[in-house]
C-alpha cells in the first residue's frame, strides 16, 4: 500500500467506527479462504461486516472515536467485526468461534464500554434488535387480543346456549 491508500483506509475505518454500535476484535489462527468467506457471508446475512485490517492503520482510525479503548487488543493477526445492531456482530463471531477453533474472540467495544472476551460472549447471548422488536410487538398486541376475546365471549356463550336449545327442540 502506498501512502494515499493507507490514508484512505484509515479514513474509511474511522468513518465506520463513528457509525457502528459494536466492534469485535478477533484473532485469526489460520482460517482458510473458504472458512473466512463463510464467516463473511454469515456476517453479511446478520447485517454485520468482517474485515481484516492492519493493526497500525486500525489504531490510527480509532483515534477520536468511542472505540479508542480497543487498541490494546490490536496485536498479532487480528480482524474486526462490526455492526450497527449492538448484538449482531458479536453473535455471529461467537457462534462461528464455537464451531471453528481457528477463530478466537479477543475483545471489543460497545461505544465507550470496552469488553473483554467474556463481555463479548455475554453480549452475544442477548436477543438481537429484531428479536426485541418482535417481543415488544407481541407484548403490545397481547392485551388487545385479550380484550377482544373478553368482549366477544358473552355473545359466544349466548350463541352456544341458543344453539343448544335449537338442537334440543329439533330432536
Amino acid at each position: 500500500m502506498d501512502r494515499s491508500q493507507k490514508s484512505e483506509a484509515v479514513a474509511q475505518l474511522s468513518e465506520v467506527f463513528n457509525e457502528v454500535g459494536v466492534v469485535v476484535v478477533t484473532r485469526n489462527l489460520g482460517l482458510t479462504v473458504d472458512q473466512s468467506t463463510d464467516l463473511r457471508n454469515k456476517m453479511r446475512d446478520a447485517g454485520a461486516t468482517y474485515k481484516v485490517a492492519k493493526n497500525r492503520l486500525a489504531k490510527l482510525a480509532l483515534k477520536d472515536t468511542d472505540y479508542v479503548g480497543i487498541d490494546e487488543y490490536l496485536t498479532g493477526p487480528t480482524a474486526l467485526a462490526w455492526s450497527v445492531d449492538p448484538v449482531a456482530a458479536a453473535k455471529v463471531a461467537v457462534d462461528f468461534a464455537k464451531s471453528n477453533d481457528k477463530l478466537e474472540i479477543v475483545g471489543g467495544s460497545m461505544g465507550t464500554q470496552v469488553l473483554d472476551e467474556a463481555g463479548i460472549r455475554s453480549l452475544a447471548s442477548m436477543p438481537s434488535l429484531d428479536e426485541l422488536r418482535g417481543t415488544i410487538v407481541g407484548l403490545v398486541n397481547a392485551p388487545a387480543t385479550k380484550i377482544a376475546r373478553v368482549v366477544n365471549e358473552p355473545a359466544a356463550k349466548l350463541a352456544r346456549v341458543f344453539g343448544a336449545y335449537g338442537a334440543k327442540d329439533a330432536a
